[in-house]
C-alpha cells in the first residue's frame, strides 16, 4: 500500500474523530450534569461580564444543605484547601498546590476583592490568579480575572474570564452545586483550536473531579 494512500487513510480517521468529538464529545463535556435549563440560565456573577463571551456550566447534586457546603467552597485555592481535584498533576506543573480534605475553621470565609491563588505566588510571574468578586453565603462564590476586577471595582465591567460556584436547593436535603466558566473569545486560530482541543478538555477532567470530590466530603460530613 502506498504511502500516500496510508496518509490518506490516516488524515480521514483523523477527521472523523473530530467531527465526533465537536459534535458529540463536546457539547457534552461543556455541559456535564447540567439540566438543559441550568446550562442557559443566567446566574449569580453573569453580569459581571459583558461581550462575547464562551459559557461551560457543569453540575452534580449533593445531599447536603447549601450551608453544609458553603465551607468547603471557601477553602479553595492554593493559599488554601486546594482545588479538591488532581493534586499530584497540578504539582506536576508546579503550582505548588496543598490537598486538604477537612474543614479549617481558622480559615475566615473569602472576602469580595481578596486574592484566590491558583498557583504558587512564585511560580507564572504571580499571574496564577483571580480575584474574588462575588461572595454570597451560601449562595454564590464568583472568581474573575484580576484585569476584570480593575473595571468591576470601578463600576464597569470586564470581558475576559470569570468561574463560579451556585448552589440552589432542591428541597430539604439537596443541592445543585452549579459551576460555570465564562471567558472572552480567542485572540486568534490557533489559540480557539488550543482551547477547544486542549483546555477545554483538561478543565473538564480537572473540574469534575472538584465537583465529584467536594460532593463527597460534603455528604461525609453534613
Amino acid at each position: 500500500m502506498r504511502i500516500s494512500v496510508l496518509i490518506g487513510i490516516a488524515a480521514a480517521a483523523l477527521a472523523i474523530l473530530l467531527a465526533m468529538y465537536v459534535a458529540v464529545l463536546r457539547p457534552w463535556h461543556l455541559r456535564w450534569g447540567a439540566t438543559p435549563a441550568e446550562a442557559t440560565q443566567s446566574l449569580p456573577g453573569d453580569d459581571l461580564l459583558e461581550g462575547k463571551l464562551a459559557q461551560v456550566t457543569r453540575a452534580v447534586t449533593i445531599q447536603a444543605t447549601p450551608e453544609k457546603i458553603w465551607p468547603w467552597l471557601m477553602q479553595i485555592g492554593q493559599d488554601r484547601g486546594g482545588f479538591y481535584s488532581y493534586t499530584p498533576l497540578e504539582n506536576m506543573f508546579g503550582a505548588d498546590m496543598p490537598e486538604v480534605h477537612r474543614l479549617r475553621p481558622e480559615w475566615k470565609p473569602r472576602a469580595v476583592g481578596e486574592t484566590v491563588w491558583f498557583a504558587t505566588p512564585r511560580r507564572f510571574d504571580g499571574q496564577g490568579k483571580m480575584i474574588a468578586a462575588t461572595v454570597d453565603a451560601p449562595r454564590a462564590f464568583v472568581m474573575v480575572m484580576p484585569s476584570d476586577w480593575e473595571k468591576i471595582s470601578q463600576a464597569g465591567r470586564g470581558s475576559a474570564g470569570s468561574w463560579g460556584f451556585v448552589l440552589v436547593p432542591m428541597d430539604a436535603e439537596h443541592t445543585r452545586l452549579i459551576a460555570r466558566l465564562r471567558s472572552g473569545p480567542p485572540v486568534n486560530l490557533k489559540a480557539r483550536l488550543a482551547g477547544s482541543l486542549f483546555w477545554e478538555p483538561a478543565h473538564f477532567v480537572m473540574e469534575r473531579k472538584m465537583l465529584l470530590t467536594i460532593k463527597r466530603l460534603a455528604e461525609e460530613t453534613r
